[in-house]
């Protein structure tokens, strides 16, 4: 008789440690130091789903694991290698696509000198020792924090089908109520299997489950809808072709979960096995079914959250795009592009649920003549209240810049109106809390036939300048104060100043915001946010390289210039000069009755070298005459300009005879022969310009002319014919100016 534990020969040979791997129900893996696998048992191949491969090739990684926890796998060999020991827990893509939880535990692999040479890590899945539950709630904990980083709907449902497919489920169906329509916005099956074409219903089709269907069950009871087996039950089916394909897959079980919200029901979840996928268990049970009601209730929650972020960010688009310019005006000898980037949401708002709407805006405003009016400006912050302000402004500066002011005394009058903006807030106490605003702002006025830019700045980053290929800021001497925020008692006369340049042929301007250089650091980058300079020079350097591209090309290089996630909201407007010179003609006259006709015949002969169509030559050469005669006949009656009289001799002796209107001995004819004004023609592509310059001081109004009167139609006319018509003051008087259209009114 032999001892306990006395074995015999033919039991000890059974006891080999390569018999004893090749039978343990475990997952034995042995790697060298570099993650290199060695050797890996028969369970191993059963439990990671994949062949064993050469020996010494394949890496740790490929046993399936998932991309997240790759850091768990250099943790573990990092900590195993230093001599300790390492357990945690993996997720693990199967060959055939089903995702397992592996529970590891890994040890030194020691030479018999003691030195480690490698890894001995044995693995078994999750739910073999009674932690089912536990995997079914990790998975829970997962999905919610998959669907707490989405505020997009789409994006919310297919976060919720990935993680359940194939874990959980082989089908996935995610269909959303719509009015009175149930649409199908998820379809997700395992391995990449779709269904073939009329079968079941593509995403973005109607979904319509007839009458004692289980999903309309759960439709209509709001409640979790289990079926065990469908060998064991029959339902009415959508269609033949669903029974059909749904045989041909062997389709075993199913869920049908409503996502209610807040009493209202927003759509279904349906999830099914099949015989596409080998699976320890092919049937759901009534803990898979509150596992899944569960479930629901989270994405039920969270696409309620996304519907209201797209319903707000609908709105915030739909303000922030009545703000801006819906569509700029087509300008002759000037190219424009715009670009607008709304500001990022704001990650401390909960769900991150904040309206992107900014203070940012541009414009581009038609003037008189041809010339148009340029704006760049920002309103510090974000949000509904940066937004209604910079609308009240542009609103403002649009109808100030109709008056044809200098840009300086524009930028002056938005200073003014920028205090008003800013009506006083007071607390619970009474105190005053009001916060103005911090507005920067450029204004330019370019006219494209002399190629004169103006332009005025109230402390605004000045645009880019680019000219042959080179790229450098805009030379400002005169950059003034934000608006609304100079001393009290200092006029905004001292603190805005007007600037002239002239613009080349073909040269162009970059006018931005703030948001543009000012960038969130990439996630993955661990180099030091840039300086400004830094900025500014890589923003130069990128413009440079495609400066003699078209303008849209320009303003799309500009945009991805800076490295980083665009923060703050962000504007960007290109124009570029044109080469070809614009036709004009130009010629002064003596303010005398007789000067009318050889103005109309200036007019005429231009408009006939242009091949203006004769009708609207007709048209604007007796607009011509209309606005001439009104400036001659009131040159007799004009103020005399201001001048200084130096008395080389003794006082002259006062005469009676001298009268009101400054009779003085040689000074009616030098007065009189002073007058004069001047006839400017342009031709642009859709419309002629004409303009008449006089020294009159006086801004003419229409009349109310009666039955009998003479005169007091001629500025009626103007109005009534042309296209546009308008005044500006000059510094030597005034400009009267219209606008024929050369197609037609």
């Amino acid at each position: 008789m032999k001892r306990w534990g006395d074995l015999s020969q033919d039991s000890a040979d059974h006891l080999t440690a390569g018999s004893v791997l090749d039978q343990a129900e475990m997952a034995v893996v042995v790697t060298d130091r570099f993650s290199n696998v060695l050797y890996w048992n028969p369970f191993a191949e059963r439990l990671f789903g994949r062949p064993g491969g050469d020996e010494g090739k394949e890496s740790l990684l490929s046993l399936g694991i998932t991309e997240k926890d790759h850091p768990l796998t250099a943790e573990l060999a990092k900590s195993v290698l230093r001599g300790g020991v390492w357990e945690g827990t993996f997720d693990i893509v199967r060959a055939d696509g089903t995702m397992i939880y592996v529970r590891a535990q890994a040890v030194p692999l020691r030479h018999p000198s003691g030195s480690v040479t490698g890894i001995v890590i044995t693995a078994r899945e999750a739910m073999r020792s009674n932690e089912r539950e536990k995997d079914r709630f990790g998975l829970l904990e997962r999905i919610g924090e998959r669907l707490a980083g989405s505020l997009y709907v789409e994006e919310t449902l297919n976060r919720v089908a990935e993680m359940l497919v194939p874990q959980f489920a082989d089908h996935c169906f995610i269909e959303l109520v719509e009015g009175d329509r149930l649409i199908r916005k998820v379809s997700h099956h395992v391995n990449g299997w779709s269904p073939p074409p009329e079968s079941w219903l593509p995403v973005g089709g109607e979904v319509r489950y007839p009458s004692g269907h289980y999903a309309d069950t759960a439709l209509r009871r709001q409640e979790t809808i289990l079926i065990e087996d469908f060998s064991q039950v029959s339902y009415p089916a959508p269609s033949e072709a669903s029974v059909r394909i749904c045989g041909e897959i062997g389709m075993t079980s199913a869920i049908v979960a409503p996502l209610c919200v807040r009493g209202e029901t927003l759509g279904l979840m349906y999830l099914s096995l099949s015989n596409l996928t080998d699976r320890r268990s092919p049937h759901y049970d009534t803990f898979d079914r509150d596992f899944v009601g569960a479930i629901a209730t989270r994405v039920a929650i969270a696409v309620d959250n996304a519907l209201l972020f797209e319903e707000e960010r609908h709105t915030a688009e739909s303000f922030q795009k009545h703000l801006l310019p819906r569509e700029l005006p087509a300008l002759d000898g000037l190219e424009i592009a715009v670009r607008y980037c709304p500001a990022a949401p704001l990650a401390s708002h909960g769900q991150g649920i904040q309206t992107q709407v900014g203070g940012d805006w541009y414009d581009v405003i038609p003037l008189s003549a041809g010339r148009v009016g340029i704006v760049i400006g920002d309103v510090e912050g974000r949000g509904a209240k940066a937004a209604a302000v910079m609308g009240q402004l542009r609103a403002a500066l649009r109808a100030f810049a109709q008056d044809d002011k200098p840009p300086a005394d524009i930028l002056a009058r938005l200073d003014e109106w920028t205090r008003i903006v800013a009506a006083p807030e007071r607390d619970d106490f009474g105190e005053d809390i009001t916060n103005p605003p911090i507005v920067t702002c450029q204004y330019l006025v370019y006219d494209a036939w002399s190629r004169q830019l103006s332009f005025a700045n109230a402390g605004h980053a000045p645009p880019l300048l680019i000219v042959d290929g080179n790229v450098s800021e805009l030379d400002i001497s005169e950059v003034g104060q934000p608006l609304g925020v100079h001393a009290k008692g200092v006029h905004a006369d001292l603190v805005y100043k007007e600037e002239t340049r002239v613009l080349p042929p073909g040269a162009a301007l970059l006018l931005y915001t703030d948001g543009l250089v000012d960038r969130r650091p990439p996630r993955d980058s661990e180099e030091p946010q840039p300086s400004e300079d830094e900025t500014l020079r890589m923003l130069c350097d990128k413009v440079a390289k495609i400066a003699g591209d078209s303008v849209e090309r320009i303003a799309d290089a500009a945009t991805g210039a800076i490295p980083g996630e665009i923060d703050d909201d962000m504007a960007i407007l290109v124009i570029r000069s044109v080469g070809a010179e614009l036709q004009y003609e130009e010629q002064t006259f003596p303010a005398q009755p007789i000067m009318v006709g050889e103005a109309r015949r200036m007019a005429s002969d231009a408009f006939e070298r242009w091949e203006v169509p004769e009708e609207r030559a007709e048209l604007a050469c007796l607009l011509v005459s209309e606005v001439v005669t009104n400036v001659v006949l009131h040159a007799a009656s004009a103020s005399v300009p201001r001048r200084d009289l130096i008395m080389d001799g003794p006082p002259l002796p006062f005469d009676e005879s001298w009268d009101e209107s400054w009779d003085v001995p040689g000074f009616e004819d030098e007065v009189a022969g002073d007058k004069e004004f001047t006839l400017r023609l342009r031709r642009g592509e859709e419309s002629v310009w004409v303009e008449v310059f006089d020294q009159d001081l006086r801004l003419p109004r229409i009349r109310s002319a009666g039955e009998n009167d003479e005169g007091g139609r001629g500025l009626y006319l103007v109005d009534q014919l042309a296209k546009r018509w308008g005044s500006r003051p000059t510094r030597e008087g005034k400009a009267v100016w219209f606008e024929i259209p050369v197609g037609g009114r």
